[in-house]
């Protein structure tokens, strides 16, 4: 059914260049401080484990007060999010610019499974930083905004072939959600996980009677 172009838009009818994570914009001594922050979390991450690491470690680790630390990040869960910024943009410059099946060029039905076989790279990946960023409140994940993305992403991808695509782009996501996979790896492994994602891609990717 066609969409009213003159109705009130949701985030999901923003462009999809629109939604990618902007770097950040800031002075040079914050900017050293941010990078300060990051690296010295990134490293006490990866040695302790995301929740054995306190903010008050990530602040003396940089050589910064804990009032900066604070101020700039909120909690872990702001850390958490800023270090997966960078991650974030790499994927979303692949899906804008990159070589197809990930990025323009190959029709949804290939573009779709590339983007969940992608995405599951990133996901398993920084599995733990993630999960920290999707539940830090109730509804974290989707207030995100690389959630707006992907979700505008798959969106734009379903569009020829469901008739509600920004529903079926939820129902698509939710099983990446990192709380859902970090609870099934013990039973399925990520094989399993990432064969029954691509295979729910390619159903989804087909088209239906509208």
């Amino acid at each position: 059914m066609p969409r009213d172009a003159n109705g009130p838009q949701s985030a999901s009818a923003i462009p999809l260049d629109l939604l990618r994570t902007p770097p950040p914009k800031e002075r040079a001594d914050a900017a050293r401080n941010r990078a300060a922050v990051l690296e010295a979390a990134a490293r006490l991450f990866a040695e302790h484990g995301v929740a054995a690491v306190s903010m008050d470690q990530v602040a003396t680790a940089a050589g910064v007060g804990k009032g900066t630390l604070f101020r700039r990040f909120g909690d872990k869960s702001g850390l958490a999010a800023a270090l997966l910024d960078t991650r974030e943009r790499v994927l979303q410059e692949a899906i804008l610019h990159g070589p197809p099946p990930l990025g323009p060029g190959a029709p949804a039905a290939e573009r779709l499974p590339a983007f969940v076989d992608a995405y599951l790279d990133y996901l398993l990946e920084h599995l733990d930083l993630i999960r920290m960023s999707e539940t830090a409140s109730p509804g974290a994940r989707y207030r995100i905004g690389a959630y707006r993305f992907w979700h505008r992403h798959v969106t734009i991808l379903l569009d020829a072939t469901t008739p509600d695509p920004e529903h079926t782009a939820h129902t698509l996501l939710a099983p990446l959600a990192a709380e859902h996979v970090t609870a099934l790896l013990p039973e399925l492994g990520p094989k399993r996980i990432r064969t029954g994602a691509i295979r729910s891609a390619r159903a989804a990717a087909r088209p239906e009677h509208r």
